[in-house]
């Protein structure tokens, strides 16, 4: 089945809903910790939107839209053109992931959302890989050396693997915090 002018209403509703989620997420981020634990609580909050979103649009490239929307609201609140690349590559993924079991299938329904959560590491990643430069400029637009060097500190190159397990474990409690949330959604969908 194609997308209708319905369907990409909806695509667009529910990805804004899903990036309020994660925006609120990015201003705990002012606290030096949650920086580190952004997929985590990310992964979480965007659960309950991302579950009904997926109840309602059953169609391939929903979540892959979904996922470029998010990237591209990233990026122009600020974030490096990554987001809007990982949103892409994730949203993709977890789309196909869902789409193996006709989104019907609790199993793999949580498993795309995992695989979808690792889109935010795309607004993190320069962290890492332009590390220098990324500070030099947060530091530029006002960020004080406490915090710099507090997140600086929290953020040593194999942070990067626990990142990404955090987005798995944010995707994983997100998905079954929505389901509870959502439960009579699920019934009249078919798939509790």
């Amino acid at each position: 089945m194609k997308l209708g002018v319905k369907d990409l209403i909806n695509v667009g509703l529910f990805s804004v809903i899903y990036f309020v989620a994660f925006t609120i997420a990015g201003i705990l981020g002012y606290i030096p910790i949650f920086v580190v634990i952004l997929p985590l609580v990310a992964g979480i909050l965007g659960g309950i939107p991302f579950v009904l979103f997926v109840i309602k649009e059953q169609k391939f490239g929903a979540v892959t839209l979904m996922g470029v929307i998010t990237g591209l609201l990233t990026f122009l609140v600020g974030q490096t053109w990554m987001s809007i690349l990982f949103g892409l590559v994730f949203g993709l993924l977890g789309d196909l992931i869902m789409k193996s079991g006709d989104y019907k299938n609790w199993i793999k329904n949580v498993f795309g959302y995992c695989v979808f959560t690792l889109w935010t590491i795309g607004t993190m990643l320069p962290m890492w890989i332009m590390r220098d430069t990324f500070f030099a400029n947060y530091r530029e637009n006002g960020g004080t050396d406490a915090y710099i060097n507090a997140v600086m500190a929290l953020t040593p190159n194999y942070m990067i693997l626990v990142i990404i397990l955090l987005a798995f474990v944010g995707g994983f409690l997100g998905a079954w915090l929505g389901k509870i949330v959502l439960k009579k959604h699920f019934e009249k969908a078919g798939i509790a």
